[in-house]
């Protein structure tokens, strides 16, 4: 009782906090300019957790990596440890992609939001993908975005299970804007904030009605005025898409005033990226990118 209270109290605080030093755009501001929809070129290509397919996913490497294979745009997912750090991890818990079992045999089930920060930084990332990994890191999103700043890149950022970490939409605008992520520049170019929960991105789209937001599903058709309000993508799987429902999504105009968008992931052969390029999507999302680029230039 004692912990869940604290909890609450704690998320309470960095709500708050947030709120308070989180500046909002005004609710006329300009639309993002990129990327550029699929309609007009081939469809982006972004690295799905970095280059997953190469380096460990969701760690400084596969970012790295992706930048050395000459991608601009990357993906991750963010969620909080018990202290309150916004760390760059997939799954809820620890156990797929670190060594947490060796570590800590003593904690399962081995949830990102029951260790410190301190202690997941303990932990080896890296080794379960490849011995020439070992000792990688999980990344704190601090330490992501300056790295990816420094590499040049720009980033679809996915806010993951916020229904578990209540405020972290404050929280991570908070740290995208004390990185330099909030100005002008990078909302207009480099910048997507997506979610699984279509109240996680109308928060962001209330707090930072600049930038620009995707939601991750297949709503159907007759739904899709409604995520309009709110969202600049609808980023769906690509074995649930058709070219009908590229168009019905292309019909529509964001919050921005600009046409929908349409992400799909994802993506890891040559066949259905060009299934996907057909059907007019503006960005694939892909574990392999180097396959996908080589499949799309001919398109």
């Amino acid at each position: 009782m004692f912990a869940r209270a604290a909890a609450a109290t704690t998320a309470a605080a960095l709500l708050g906090a947030c709120a308070l030093v989180l500046p909002s755009a005004p609710a006329s501001a300009q639309a993002p300019a990129a990327p550029q929809a699929a309609h007009h070129g081939r469809p982006l290509v972004v690295a799905h957790r970095g280059a997953s397919a190469y380096a460990p996913e969701n760690t400084l490497a596969a970012i790295d990596k992706a930048r050395d294979m000459g991608f601009r745009w990357v993906e991750n997912d963010v969620q909080r440890t018990k202290d309150g750090e916004l760390v760059i991890m997939h799954d809820d818990n620890l156990k797929r992609t670190t060594n947490v079992e060796e570590v800590f045999p003593d904690r399962a089930p081995w949830k990102v939001a029951d260790f410190t920060a301190a202690e997941i930084a303990r932990l080896d990332a890296g080794s379960w993908f490849s011995p020439k990994y070992a000792g990688e890191r999980v990344p704190t999103l601090r330490q992501y975005m300056n790295r990816v700043s420094r590499n040049h890149q720009s980033l679809v950022f996915e806010f993951k299970k916020p229904e578990l970490y209540p405020g972290i939409e404050y929280q991570g605008l908070r740290v995208l804007r004390e990185t330099g992520w909030l100005d002008k520049s990078h909302v207009r170019n480099r910048l997507v904030i997506q979610s699984f929960s279509a109240n996680s991105v109308r928060t962001v789209h209330a707090l930072r009605p600049d930038v620009k937001t995707g939601f991750l599903g297949t709503p159907a058709v007759a739904d899709l005025p409604a995520y309009a309000r709110f969202s600049d993508q609808i980023n769906s799987t690509h074995t649930s898409i058709s070219a009908d429902y590229v168009s019905a999504i292309h019909a529509l105009r964001g919050p921005h005033g600009k046409p929908l968008e349409i992400f799909t992931w994802t993506v890891n052969d040559a066949p259905n990226a060009v299934r996907a390029a057909k059907f007019g999507v503006d960005g694939i999302i892909t574990n392999t990118p180097d396959v996908v680029r080589r499949a799309l230039r001919g398109f």
